[in-house]
């Protein structure tokens, strides 16, 4: 099944080698329908948010190899074009679908079984061991899309496939309570000022951290209890104060700074629990063994989310309750966005607009 119409090339940014240039290459071939696997789907991308991830990719800094040369990207919002031929799916010509960085999985295996794809030693992961959603046209698997609630912008719905999803789940891991005290580190960036207003709208109560003005209005507006800028001095006695003198039931680093770290575990109040979600390169969390054994605190890694949890996520942006602050693109500016990024003062997320 296919629309018609589809072209033959498009406009995509692709990178030959680790660090280097970020081409924009208006002549980039469009999978046909003819060509397209069984369970493969070609998406028309809308628009697709940029992640701290997709720089890693770029980079070349983690321990997981990416496939050159490469197309990334996946935060991707689109509709279906086409079909492979053979695909068991509900999915038809012209449904809303995004796609997110876990593009497939086995779904037969244990942690699969169990709701936890992310983790299947199968799993495919857009935009680096396969080409992502920097393009106008992309290939993806049709039983990970996700379908896109009526109502919901695209521009609005591609953050919240990787950023939302994964602060979604994050704060599901935490296991806070109505009236709890979460806090969300980098609560000013592309995934904390989602985490602010996932925690606000299960009735947490929110201790933003981040550093200035800007971000600090931002967090208010979002419905953050508190914030403490993280340069002040007196930054981790401010935790505690805010916090009835106790800390936080939970935190959720969501920053990419090794430094948002070092300190998580002194500020947790006992049984708390510090949800490792940014993943700065070559940084490592230090646990003194007795206290995090008398305090009972808990260190969980929380890696995306699931199907589900995407299905969660999106529906509560379409009913208003996470608003992405974004500020959209055009898809050649992608080089100018990462070395925004770079410098940690974007407020929000960048979204790249990729259709004509």
């Amino acid at each position: 099944m296919s629309a018609p119409n589809v072209p033959l090339t498009q406009t995509a940014v692709v990178f030959y080698e680790h660090n280097g240039p970020l081409k924009v290459v208006t002549d980039h071939p469009v999978r046909q329908q003819k060509d397209l696997k069984p369970g493969e789907v070609l998406v028309a991308v809308s628009h697709s948010g940029v992640c701290h991830t997709d720089l890693h990719a770029h980079a070349g800094d983690w321990p997981a190899p990416v496939t050159l040369p490469l197309v990334g990207g996946h935060e991707g919002s689109g509709h279906v074009v086409a079909i492979g031929d053979h695909t068991q799916t509900q999915l038809k010509i012209g449904d809303a679908v995004g796609i997110k960085w876990l593009a497939d999985s086995c779904l037969d295996c244990e942690y699969c079984r169990l709701g936890f794809e992310s983790v299947c030693k199968q799993a495919v992961n857009s935009g680096y061991t396969v080409d992502g959603t920097f393009q106008q046209y992309a290939v993806s698997y049709a039983r990970h899309l996700t379908p896109i609630p009526a109502g919901l912008s695209m521009e609005q719905a591609a953050p919240i496939l990787c950023a939302g999803v994964t602060v979604w789940k994050a704060i599901k891991e935490a296991r806070c309570k109505p009236n709890d005290w979460i806090l969300i580190s980098g609560a000013g960036g592309g995934l904390g000022h989602l985490a602010v207003q996932y925690a606000a709208a299960l009735s947490l109560r929110v201790l933003a951290v981040d550093t200035g003005k800007e971000k600090e209005e931002l967090c208010a507006k979002l419905g953050a209890a508190a914030f403490v800028d993280f340069k002040d001095p007196k930054a981790l006695e401010l935790i505690k104060q805010y916090t009835d003198g106790e800390g936080p039931h939970a935190a959720i680093v969501a920053s990419g700074s090794a430094a948002a770290y070092d300190e998580a575990l002194d500020y947790l109040r006992p049984r708390g629990t510090l949800v490792a979600v940014g993943m700065p390169h070559n940084t490592k969390i230090s646990a003194d063994v007795f206290w995090t054994v008398v305090k009972e605190l808990r260190i969980v890694g929380s890696y995306v989310g699931n199907r589900q949890d995407a299905i969660e996520a999106l529906d509560l942006a379409a009913r208003g309750k996470v608003i992405a602050t974004i500020k959209v693109e055009p898809l050649a500016s992608l080089a100018a966005v990462y070395e925004q990024m770079k410098t940690g003062t974007l407020a929000g997320r960048v979204v790249l607009k990729c259709s004509p």
